[in-house]
């Protein structure tokens, strides 16, 4: 039940305090549509102006290869002078690029400085990721409750990484005292988010009887719905479990996958 952190870069964009441009509106509009040559076209010149906006977008660019030639230290750059001026996002952003290793050395130490401004603007998955570090002892000492108490505040704003990360940690005692049932239910806010770890989770407490009865129709749903997204272990554990259940019990598992997919929809 290992604990996974949630590198993906952000790329959502958010209204800054800031000057009304119309040039940084039709940007903006532009890379909505995936116009991206025209969005580089009405971003690029902004730049020289200092706006956060114009600087997080052109590091976004520059990550994806989105309008330009993918460039690691492009959008590194931009980032940073986003993140100097406090936007949340690209602080997020430099701390996934450093703690990855994105086109740059891994530094966790310099992952932790900006996850940490990121997280004090209560951005969740920062927050994880920050959390993530505390739990592995990675840039900063080894301490589960401060691992804890991160998840706990990215899990409450619907994280669903930080939802399964907490889960992992009340299902192991570490930061907290050992609770599967309180697992159980980080893990099943997370599953409702279609995270594959918590799918697994929960078949892996349904198969061994860990915080709710044994039900092994029940796991071969979670591990089903787990290995549905390529969880290479979960593909393991229903195959093997397939043998334990009479074709029944599979029918009954296989309706209820096919009932949490269009609930999940």
């Amino acid at each position: 039940m290992s604990l996974r952190s949630s590198i993906v870069l952000m790329l959502s964009l958010t209204c800054v305090a800031a000057p009304a441009w119309a040039d940084y509106s039709a940007g903006e509009e532009a890379y909505f549509r995936a116009d991206y040559a025209t969005a580089f076209h009405e971003l690029n010149p902004l730049a020289a102006n200092g706006d956060a906006r114009v600087e997080y977008l052109l590091g976004l660019m520059y990550v994806k290869g989105e309008g330009v030639p993918q460039d690691f230290k492009q959008a590194e750059y931009w980032f940073f002078l986003a993140a100097e001026q406090g936007h949340a996002q690209a602080q997020y952003n430099l701390g996934a690029m450093y703690a990855d290793g994105l086109g740059i050395p891994v530094d966790f130490k310099q992952a932790v400085r900006w996850y940490r401004l990121a997280a004090e603007q209560g951005e969740a998955k920062a927050q994880n990721n920050l959390g993530l570090l505390y739990a592995k002892g990675e840039g900063v000492p080894l301490d589960y409750k401060e691992s804890v108490r991160l998840y706990r505040l990215a899990a409450e704003q619907g994280e669903a990484k930080a939802q399964f990360n907490l889960g992992v940690m009340y299902a192991e005692g570490q930061g907290v005292p050992q609770d599967f049932k309180e697992a159980m239910e980080w893990y099943y806010l997370a599953a409702m988010q279609g995270d594959a770890d918590a799918y697994h989770n929960l078949g892996v407490m349904y198969s061994m009887d860990e915080g709710t009865r044994k039900d092994y129709v029940l796991a071969n749903m979670w591990f089903t719905l787990a290995a549905a997204q390529g969880e290479k272990d979960a593909i393991a554990l229903r195959d093997r479990l397939a043998t334990k259940l009479t074709p029944a019990q599979m029918e009954v598992s296989q309706k209820l996958v096919r009932e949490w997919k269009m609930t999940d929809k």
